[in-house]
């Protein structure tokens, strides 16, 4: 029964609660054992609530009983990225600065949650303040891929995505700067979709980049993250950059997976020199199965997209730079030094020294540097020239085709360790993933088979207009439903994951 329900899709565990063949209770102790089993040599947990996770579900079974209609997704289990404020809950963003905060208060998408009858089980990895992208600069440690325990599982949400990957929990949540959903979906086998900007409210979200920043949903399957994304999206006045619009029928488009007479662009700058032959090899067997399936594939120039990785890592940490000034030791965060003999600057450098991790003040010291005077027209002020281009290459091609698409990163999951004293290399993890956090237009990456060369997942990323989220779904899908298919031809061996939920993977 236990293996049963962890290997379940978000929406037949829904089902089976709603229908009572399951309760709430059983479903979350199955994920908590097995959180108890495997998340030793994972670390895709930064907290556990055991308690507070059984006491939800112990909530809904008691609503189903009185006969209460709940949503398709009440009883169901989900992982928590430690960005999001839970009242009560410990929130660290992986870092010194905030441990053993907890907030007054539960950010909205966390709220939204919990009123839906989704369990929480805790909180997962991250990069500190979600900056990096291989989960390894955690205050509290890195987390690990369950394909292969020596590799990362993406950053900066590989907690998230691992939880999915190890089947300790079937839905997460995470948030999406220049890909943090999306990288660590695509090397992990698992489904990150980042939201239209604005999509999904950002209160109460531990903030890194406010004009990249996005939450969005994680999951193992389309339909899962469709009906996830329904739940956390749509407006809230708390949130000033929350947009006021219907959110998009995503859920019908993750059911219906019709691509027939689509026109599918794939970008040409995304590709070629610098990516791994086994990425390339089944980026190009996803879109022939999506020609198969009906649409129409042409190749689109976006020529500033070679820009943007150098303009977000100028924006970015500009906005970083200012987000991260309130932990002063004074207004938030952890103190130190503070002994009544230290002057009030000499107790923040003291504080910001000892609470922050390296990658977090070579952000703030970048950023600071783009921001000052005499350097500002030069950096901050170009890289957001860059920006607008990127936005009108999207405009552009979207007057042509009606999504674009490309790898999700260049290369599969590379070994813990193996980046972190080549900046480039690891920044160059996000080079497809960027534009779309500049222009802010919805994107997810989708499994798309196993590297012919190591065996380890490869994702194919979607992006579309703003707003226009459901066609993304809609593409994904119709990719899920073709490598699935028992003719789905030589990718049918290697949907993710495929090994047993018993344990991770031997490093």
């Amino acid at each position: 029964m236990a293996a049963a329900i962890l290997t379940a899709t978000a929406s037949d565990l829904g089902a089976r609660i709603a229908a009572r063949e399951l309760t709430a209770v059983e479903v979350t102790r199955a994920f908590l054992d097995q959180i108890g089993r495997v998340d030793g040599a994972v670390h895709a947990f930064l907290h556990v609530d055991a308690e507070g996770a059984l006491a939800q579900a112990r909530g809904v079974d008691e609503r189903l009983d009185a006969g209460e209609a709940l949503g398709p997704l009440a009883g169901v289990p989900l992982a928590l990225k430690d960005l999001f404020c839970q009242e009560g809950v410990p929130t660290t963003a992986a870092s010194r600065m905030l441990e053993g905060w907890r907030p007054p208060y539960s950010a909205t998408v966390t709220q939204r949650l919990l009123d839906a009858g989704v369990v929480i089980l805790g909180k997962t990895n991250l990069d500190e303040f979600a900056m990096g992208s291989s989960t390894e600069t955690s205050a509290f440690g890195p987390t690990y891929n369950p394909w292969d325990l020596a590799r990362i599982p993406g950053g900066s949400g590989g907690g998230s995505a691992a939880a999915l990957a190890s089947f300790e929990a079937p839905l997460a949540v995470g948030t999406d700067t220049g890909g943090s959903i999306r990288q660590p979906g695509a090397v992990t086998g698992t489904v990150g979709v980042k939201p239209t900007y604005g999509g999904t409210s950002r209160f109460g979200v531990i903030a890194m980049a406010s004009s990249l920043d996005q939450p969005g949903p994680c999951a193992r399957t389309v339909l899962d993250a469709a009906l996830l994304h329904a739940i956390i999206a749509g407006h809230d006045p708390q949130d000033s950059t929350s947009i006021d619009a219907p959110v998009p029928p995503v859920v019908e488009a993750a059911r219906s997976g019709d691509v027939a007479g689509m026109r599918i662009g794939v970008v040409t700058e995304l590709g070629g020199e610098g990516y791994d032959p086994g990425v390339l090899r089944r980026f190009t067997e996803g879109v022939a199965h999506l020609r198969a399936a009906g649409a129409e594939i042409v190749d689109v120039s976006c020529p500033h997209f070679r820009y943007a990785l150098g303009a977000y890592y100028l924006i970015m940490p500009s906005e970083v730079s200012s987000n991260l000034a309130r932990y002063d030791a004074i207004r938030y965060g952890r103190r130190v030094g503070d002994d009544g003999t230290r002057s009030t600057e000499e107790v923040m450098r003291l504080t910001r020294g000892d609470a922050f991790g390296d990658e977090v003040k070579r952000r703030i010291i970048i950023g600071t540097y783009a921001l000052s005077s005499g350097y500002y027209d030069a950096y901050y002020g170009s890289a957001q020239k860059v920006r607008t281009l990127i936005a009108r290459d999207f405009e552009a091609a979207f007057a042509q085709v009606d999504v674009l698409v490309s790898p999700s990163t260049p290369t599969t999951a590379f070994k813990i360790g193996e980046r972190t004293d080549d900046l480039l290399a690891m920044y160059a993890s996000d080079l497809c993933t960027i534009p779309a956090n500049m222009a802010g237009v919805p994107a997810g990456s989708f499994p798309c088979g196993l590297s012919p060369e190591d065996g380890l997942p490869v994702g194919l990323q979607v992006m579309a207009p703003p707003l226009a989220d459901d066609r993304v779904y809609r593409v994904g899908a119709a990719l899920e439903r073709a490598l699935a298919a028992p003719d789905g031809g030589v990718l049918s061996d290697r949907l993710a994951p495929r090994w047993t939920p018993d344990a991770p993977k031997e490093a």
